[in-house]
């Protein structure tokens, strides 16, 4: 695919570099990967439309805050404690060994607590990545799910891993090789770009979403696993995006629930009901947290 840059895509839409870095923060332009941090838009990409800056959900409240929080860069409340909590548990869910203190220290300091142990580069790469992609669900929480999106979010989360310097790894892109999850097959890569089309067009049909049709998608998503790696993390911060939306307290998935999700996703055609009651009982706990920050639901 042939990019340009955000001063080649300027000059083409007549708008300034920084009005095509905004857009591409903001999820906009379909296939737009970031790069160190450069900017590449595949050349075919047209100039995103000006659009009315759309009301968020309230989620009760919550939707509110956490965008309130995330522009004022407010430490302490309950976004600081949600980029916390969802980047170390999903993360930890995936293999990941920081700690959650370390965890809170990149966040909080952009330092990292050493310990006594050997820390891998990738882990702390893909924290901090982390972090950013939770503030493009927040942003784009109003908006509905596309690919373009989709593929904005694994971009954000692999960038600069040792995954993005190999060639066949497609970072911000379906994956190229057949991968397994769970020792289950997943859908072969040259038939995701349309399996993963019929999820949306069955998701977007314009109705509002109850939790459990929130979390059928994200089986679904993760039985089509259309990347390489970040499957998981990508599709627990749709479910955040998702919740948000639809006005359902979200919730984090931590390590004692871990095992119940697994075999929730594993067990989906036989019972649903597994899944969807280990996502309940963490949004108990995403409750808890609301209680205290008083927030209602």
């Amino acid at each position: 695919m042939t990019y340009l840059s955000v001063k080649e895509a300027a000059l083409q839409w007549k708008i300034s570099p920084r009005s095509v870095r905004n857009y591409c923060a903001a999820g906009r332009v379909p296939g737009a990967v970031l790069k160190g941090k450069t900017w590449c838009i595949p050349v075919s990409s047209p100039k995103p439309s000006r659009q009315k800056k759309s009301t968020p959900p309230s989620a009760n409240g919550l939707a509110a805050r956490l965008l309130a929080e995330m522009n004022a860069k407010l430490h302490g409340g309950i976004y600081h404690k949600l980029q916390i909590e969802l980047t170390y548990n999903s993360n930890h869910m995936e293999g990941s060994r920081l700690t959650h203190d370390q965890t809170r220290f990149i966040y909080e300091t952009n330092t990292l607590g050493m310990g006594d142990g050997i820390v891998n580069v990738d882990d702390v790469v893909e924290t901090a990545n982390h972090f950013r992609c939770i503030d493009l669900v927040i942003r784009q929480m109003a908006e509905p799910v596309t690919q373009g999106l989709i593929k904005q979010l694994h971009a954000l989360l692999k960038n600069g891993t040792s995954d993005s310097r190999l060639d066949w790894f497609a970072v911000g892109d379906y994956k190229k090789v057949p991968n397994e999850v769970g020792g289950r097959e997943t859908t072969p890569p040259e038939r995701v770009e349309q399996e993963m089309e019929l999820l949306l067009i069955d998701y977007e049909n314009g109705q509002a979403k109850s939790f459990e049709d929130i979390v059928a998608f994200h089986y679904r998503f993760e039985a089509i696993h259309p990347f390489q790696d970040g499957n998981g993390r990508v599709g627990r911060l749709l479910l955040l995006k998702e919740c948000l939306r639809h006005n359902h307290v979200p919730f984090v998935i931590n390590e004692e629930l871990k095992p119940f999700y697994y075999r929730g996703l594993t067990a989906w055609r036989q019972e649903k009901g597994y899944l969807i009651d280990t996502c309940l009982t963490a949004q108990d706990q995403f409750k808890k947290w609301m209680d205290y920050f008083r927030i209602a639901y």
